[in-house]
């Protein structure tokens, strides 16, 4: 975590146990992908705030999801004299909470790039070139920027380095990990649209056709061992949870954290549902968060 610029400070409530991001920084140098991924790391966030409003979105915080949910708040330089007000803020610790404040760099000439890219012109250009507006920036964000508890320089980093930067300065053991998502479905009823890797169970003999196993569900030990047992069964899960590790390590490189993992039946009750129960188990021993979900179970 990045020291933060207010440290152990005294008279800080103990009850406050969420810090506050401030990401702020030149257009173009990456704020909206570090949101995102403040985001994806369980940061309330909230975009454009004018700095004076600071005090009054940490109450609300407060109120409605607690004084631990952590907060970012992006502040760029449209908000024009009221970085003044940020600056008092921070400088009284008057948010109440542990503040960090993050600053994007990057050189003239690769703003200049992205900026051409994006085809928008910088918001201080006004009639003048893109490189004057660069410049009018830099002076307004000085202070700010020698004040920062952490700079980056995106300069040389895309996307997916950005995003790795952010969440080895703020994110946790429990944030940055993969969370898999193991999805049981009926194909009759369709295949998930939010499917990363779709998997179907039957060519597995069907426990709908055993009369004492028809009205149970795979969440049940019989129909989960019944369907466990059939040849072929426990081969497959055990090769498909080493697939889907080497590709959680890729994702993880890749900066993406979320997988869903579709399991399918003609009907999504039975093989479905107790196959994708065996998958989530064992990527639990593997150390991965994973939970389940039970889409089509219930229909019939």
């Amino acid at each position: 975590m990045a020291e933060s610029m207010s440290g152990s400070m005294a008279g800080l409530p103990p009850e406050h146990s969420g810090e506050v991001v401030i990401v702020t920084g030149m257009t173009g140098a990456g704020r909206s992908t570090a949101a995102k991924e403040l985001e994806d790391l369980g940061y309330y966030v909230v975009d454009n705030l004018p700095p004076s409003l600071l005090r009054d979105v940490v109450r609300l915080v407060d109120e409605s999801r607690g004084t631990s949910q952590p907060i970012a708040v992006v502040v760029d330089v449209r908000s024009g004299a009221f970085f003044e007000s940020l600056q008092a803020n921070l400088a009284q610790h008057a948010v109440g909470r542990d503040t960090t404040l993050l600053f994007l760099d990057a050189t003239d000439d690769v703003l200049v790039r992205r900026q051409e890219a994006a085809r928008r012109p910088h918001p201080l250009q006004a009639s003048g070139r893109l490189i004057d507006g660069l410049h009018r920036e830099r002076t307004a964000l000085a202070n700010l920027r020698a004040n920062a508890d952490l700079v980056i320089d995106t300069s040389d980093l895309n996307v997916h380095q950005l995003t790795d930067r952010i969440a080895e300065s703020f994110g946790t053991p429990d944030t940055t990990r993969l969370k898999v998502t193991a999805i049981s479905f009926g194909f009759k009823y369709g295949i998930p649209v939010d499917a990363d890797f779709v998997a179907d169970m039957r060519f597995l003999p069907n426990p709908y056709w055993v009369p004492q196993l028809r009205g149970q569900t795979g969440r049940s030990a019989e129909v989960a061992d019944y369907v466990l047992e059939q040849e072929g069964a426990r081969e497959f899960v055990d090769r498909y949870v080493d697939l889907l590790a080497g590709v959680a390590k890729g994702y993880l490189r890749e900066g993406k954290r979320f997988m869903s993992v579709a399991v399918g039946c003609t009907g999504g009750k039975h093989r479905s549902v107790a196959m994708a129960e065996e998958i989530a188990r064992q990527m639990r021993e593997a150390g991965y968060d994973v939970g389940t979900h039970h889409r089509d179970l219930g229909r019939e």
